[in-house]
């Protein structure tokens, strides 16, 4: 009978499995190594790793991690989780079958990009989704901010004034701004279209131009976007565990969720802002749940 299993390996299992590992809990984490963030050339925001990439991130991790030995990785994804009484049964997708005390669900989100032609080739590269991340590196550049919804596109456009002042705000003939929002953008001499976007120009991944449907074309360097997540696993769902307004797994402030024995962090229960440094922490704060769950139960 494994302490705790956990499913994810990033940045919260990878915690959670550091924090679960020093307080001499039997761990198994489960990674299939189809990370969120393969895209990403660079992590920011976390102190003593910021331009860290996400391989170099992982590398440092399972470093780290391995000096305690009573957690064990596999590369395998989870196929099914069942609760029982006083314990939960996992099956991988290979059929083996573990039992564990506590699941910890780490398995973040997966995203949809904006329907526009080939921007999956420059999405992580000159077009990203969080200012925080990489706002800086855009800074003082010509920037297009895409969003196919009026509220988010002026919460964007607010948070990235500070970095640049040269932008263009695009509907993608999705919505149509409101004559306040216009107003607004005018008075900032910030340009907008609400025409659809057909085509990303520029090479390796890095904008040039964007053209719209009316032939139009602007001279950009980048650009900020709204993915639509949604989860990338759904354990959480089959075994039950009610979702918070925004999509995540409701938990308390220890990573509880709804089903005892089932905790979740990271993306899987805060999903904005998505930041290594916040699912780390949240990975910490769920394992000190976990841990302190067994020590009463135990005790």
């Amino acid at each position: 009978m494994l302490d705790c299993i956990i499913v994810g390996g990033g940045p919260a299992g990878l915690n959670a499995a550091l924090v679960l590992g020093r307080a001499r809990r039997k761990i198994l984490l489960f990674d299939d190594n189809r990370p969120r963030n393969a895209v990403t050339q660079e992590s920011h925001g976390f102190i003593t790793r910021d331009g860290a990439t996400p391989a170099e991130f992982r590398q440092l991790a399972h470093q780290d991690i391995q000096k305690y030995s009573s957690v064990e990785f596999r590369t395998e994804r989870i196929a099914t989780a069942a609760k029982h009484a006083d314990f939960l049964e996992i099956t991988t997708s290979s059929g083996a079958v573990y039992h564990t005390k506590k699941l910890l669900l780490a398995t973040g989100l997966k995203e949809v990009l904006p329907g526009i032609p080939g921007i999956e080739e420059y999405y992580g590269r000159s077009i990203f989704s969080c200012p925080y991340c990489d706002g800086w590196e855009l800074r003082d550049q010509p920037l297009a901010i895409i969003s196919e919804d009026e509220d988010h596109a002026l919460h964007l456009t607010r948070v990235l004034w500070n970095w640049s002042r040269q932008l263009l705000v695009c509907t993608n003939g999705k919505a149509a701004l409101s004559p306040e929002f216009k107003h607004v953008l005018r008075s900032r001499n910030i340009a907008y279209s609400e025409h659809p976007i057909t085509h990303l120009i520029g090479r390796s991944g890095r904008l040039e131009r964007i053209r719209f449907s009316n032939q139009e074309e602007a001279s950009l360097t980048g650009g900020f976007i709204k993915p639509d997540w949604f989860q990338s696993s759904e354990l959480g769902r089959s075994l039950g565990c009610a979702m918070n307004p925004s999509g995540g797994l409701l938990t308390d402030e220890f990573g509880r969720t709804s089903v005892a024995g089932v905790y979740a962090a990271g993306d899987t229960s805060v999903i904005s802002p998505s930041q290594v440094i916040i699912a780390a922490g949240e990975g910490s704060r769920a394992a000190i749940g976990i841990n302190t769950d067994l020590a009463h139960e135990e005790f």
